[in-house]
């Protein structure tokens, strides 16, 4: 234990001094970790050095794995839904388009080709840390292509953690197979399928059933235990750890408690992370990045290029204007994280060559610096460039964009239909696959133990095929009565013939599970079999009790997955709008009011912020209260979120004064509010005498409380009556603001 311990305080000492350095620079802090590894790793012989770098290797991969679960605490795949097209169209050319750079880059030097690849794989994936923290430090998170920058990173994300399985199964094979790459795909999507629907059906019910146990402590146990179940499990069907841990992450992002989970995960998450990316600090060879200081220039040429040419393009074609497509672009120009993820993938899997975990750390490092500036240039590059542009471009950039967002997409009823009949065949099917590998795997071997042939197979497929059931119907019977069905079915009489065909077609797959199961334990064919399939079919599609079972289970799956937002929602109350308006550049923001600014206890009216910053306060919401559209009446208080409506300058030049009211809170000096207790003696002809306590307006005035009172012959402290009045030679114990005590002294010098 003690070289363990002995690295372990060193690892932390040097991380803390470079954190605290890097946050008064004010630098990403993951730039310090790298640093401090760099300074406690062997490379440096002016430093002690970690000695078990095995150990500190093995803290590392459990630091990914946090990681990846808070990535997926942050992450949900009805928020992908709700983006619409234009973040994915954006992401996926972005991210075909880097790795091909990469890929050519690469292969322009010489490089193998697991290299090559993984290098496409690197550069494809932008920053989200360095990007959300540039955008805090610079007031840019109210402004609209901050939130499409967002948008995209969260779709890279989730298509960083496919990449991370595919360049996997492509280390493992050492080459690229059309077939094998299908078939790697559709495993992911099966075990995708399947883990989500069934983890969604499971731990909100289980979560609920156990929340009068659920402590903070046994929260945070019991949230790890999953993540590290589903890190075995993974890990046992053949993919990657982090990718278990993101699988679980995001399925708990769906339940209530996913708030309390993420902020008691994150000193964990913390903790493992620096290790993590202090571990990456550690592989810095200077000698070899002198000796690559040519390729690492050009890679970092290539990303500049390429993010700024390719994630325009990409932009431009999701729909959104030239200036917006710039600022995006320009945010996009680093790598991190999921590059450091990566290249240690392919180290530990032993298919990259050393030279490139390095490269890849210079250059992250390089483009991290530059990350505030080049968001700072994306502007006057548009002013430039739109200035050259010919007249017929700028017409038809801005005709593409004005209506992509505007757009109604107008889909038929067919591909509606189409759609949710191939969601519900995928999911359901997905299901019966799993069930049938249950009970031929698992349950078979128990029967045929326990009873003699062929009394065994005839339970094993008897027990089967009622547990199949119920999905089977919902996979043969559902949005067979859909609004898209009954729209198809009525409109056109020529639509009734491929509406049964791909109804027959359903039932055919059910048909198949049933055999399939009959082959497997009674060998059962010929006519008989296809007597036992037809009517198993039949009684699944007429029974009653299954639809209802089916129905049961869909509503439970559904009131789940739903669960967060209708408990959001029954909190603060549905808005009465939504989105962006019509013109383009206003929009809604958030914006929450801390304690102790000026504008708290202020009316809408009297703060004016329509007249100040051309912004309006479109929503107050207060606890479980909403006010929309407040009046000019309305009271802001300490703690209400505000929905605001402006344009990007109007919101920014808002949000820079309510940070200008936050700093001056901070700034304040307490002392100066620090309740004294003083002593005032009522002098002869004071402006007090003969008045009462309650007349002489001491309190509500001077903002003083009186707490005692001594009369002129008295030798005791009494307590004050608000009828008395004031006699001179009257002593007074008052308490109060030092500035408010200096004017009632004042005021007591006064003569009647």
């Amino acid at each position: 234990m003690e070289p363990l311990i002995a690295d372990l305080a060193l690892i932390l000492i040097c991380a803390g001094v470079m954190t605290l350095l890097f946050k008064r620079l004010k630098q990403p802090l993951v730039l310090g970790y790298i640093v401090a590894g760099f300074l406690a790793s062997p490379n440096m012989p002016y430093m002690p050095s970690v000695t078990d770098l095995e150990n500190v290797h093995l803290w590392s991969d459990i630091g990914v794995i946090f990681l990846l679960f808070a990535l997926g605490l942050e992450f949900s795949f009805k928020k992908i839904m709700k983006m619409g097209s234009a973040p994915i169209i954006a992401a996926c050319t972005i991210i075909l388009s880097m790795m091909t750079v990469g890929f050519f880059t690469g292969h322009a030097f010489g490089w193998g080709q697991m290299d090559c690849i993984f290098l496409g794989g690197m550069l494809a994936m932008s920053s989200t840390t360095i990007i959300f923290k540039a955008f805090d430090d610079m007031g840019l998170r109210q402004q609209r292509f901050a939130s499409m920058v967002l948008s995209v990173l969260i779709i890279e994300d989730i298509l960083a953690i496919v990449l991370m399985v595919v360049l996997s199964t492509m280390a493992v094979s050492q080459q690229f197979e059309g077939m094998q790459m299908v078939a790697s795909i559709s495993k992911l999507v099966f075990f995708l399928v399947l883990w989500f629907v069934v983890g969604i059906y499971l731990i909100p019910l289980f979560l609920r059933k156990m929340k009068p146990l659920m402590s903070d402590e046994t929260m945070l146990i019991v949230a790890l235990g999953l993540c590290f179940g589903m890190v075995v499990l993974a890990s046992t069907v053949g993919f990657s750890p982090a990718f278990g841990a993101f699988i679980m992450g995001s399925i708990l992002a769906e339940t209530i408690e996913a708030e309390k989970i993420e902020h008691l995960v994150s000193p964990v998450k913390d903790l493992f992370g620096a290790i993590f990316f202090v571990s990456v600090g550690m592989m810095v060879d200077v000698t070899l990045i002198v000796q690559y200081i040519v390729p690492i220039l050009c890679i970092i040429a290539a990303i500049m290029v390429g993010q700024t040419v390719f994630s325009t393009g990409g932009f431009l074609l999701a729909g959104q204007p030239l200036k917006t497509a710039m600022q995006c672009s320009f945010s996009l120009t680093q790598i991190g994280e999921f590059a450091f993820i990566l290249a240690t993938l392919g180290t530990s899997l032993g298919v990259t060559s050393d030279f490139l975990y390095p490269i890849v750390v210079a250059v992250s490092v390089f483009t991290t610096f530059t990350t505030p500036y080049m968001i700072r240039l994306a502007v006057p590059a548009y002013n430039a460039l739109y200035s050259h542009l010919p007249a017929r471009w700028k017409l038809l950039l801005d005709r593409y964009a004005s209506g992509a967002p505007n757009m109604a997409e107008q889909e038929s009823h067919w591909r509606n239909y189409l759609l949710q009949v191939g969601r519900v065949v995928l999911i359901y099917g997905v299901l019966c696959v799993a069930v049938v590998s249950i009970m031929l795997g698992a349950v078979e071997p128990i029967i045929d133990n326990l009873l003699p042939k062929p009394w065994s197979g005839l339970a094993t497929a008897f027990l089967t095929i009622v547990a199949l059931a119920p999905f089977l119907r919902l996979l043969m019977l559902k949005k067979n009565h859909s609004e898209a069905f009954q729209a198809l079915w009525n409109d056109n009489r020529f639509n009734r013939a491929p509406l049964v065909a791909v109804q027959l077609l359903r039932i055919a797959l059910g048909a198949f599970f049933v055999s399939y199961v009959l082959g497997l334990t009674v060998n059962w064919g010929g006519a008989l079999g296809i007597l036992v399939v037809v009517a198993a079919i039949c009684i699944i599609i007429a029974s009653r009790s299954l639809k209802r079972q089916g129905l049961m289970l869909e509503k439970t799956f559904t009131d789940n997955l739903n669960q967060r937002e209708r408990v959001a929602a029954e909190r603060a109350g549905k808005p009465q709008f939504a989105g962006r308006l019509m013109e383009r550049d206003v929009h809604l923001t958030d914006f929450t009011i801390p304690v102790g600014i000026a504008w708290a206890g202020q009316t809408l009216m009297k703060l004016n912020f329509g007249h100040r910053f051309g912004v309006h306060v479109a929503s107050v919401l207060r606890g479980n209260q909403r006010i929309n559209i407040p009046s000019g009446q309305t009271v802001i208080l300490p703690g209400d979120r505000l929905q605001v409506i402006g344009s990007d300058e109007q919101l920014a030049t808002f949000a820079h004064e309510l940070d200008l009211q936050i700093q001056q809170s901070r700034d304040a000096v307490v002392e100066k509010a620090e309740m004294k207790l003083k002593r005032f003696v009522i002098e002869e002809g004071s402006h007090f005498i003969g008045q009462t306590i309650q007349q002489s307006g001491i309190r509500h005035d001077y903002r003083c409380l009186i707490v005692g009172l001594e009369e002129k012959d008295g030798d005791s402290l009494i307590s004050p009556n608000p009828q008395r009045p004031f006699y001179a030679g009257d002593i007074i114990w008052v308490v109060g603001e030092e500035k408010d005590l200096a004017d009632l002294e004042a005021a007591n010098k006064r003569e009647r």
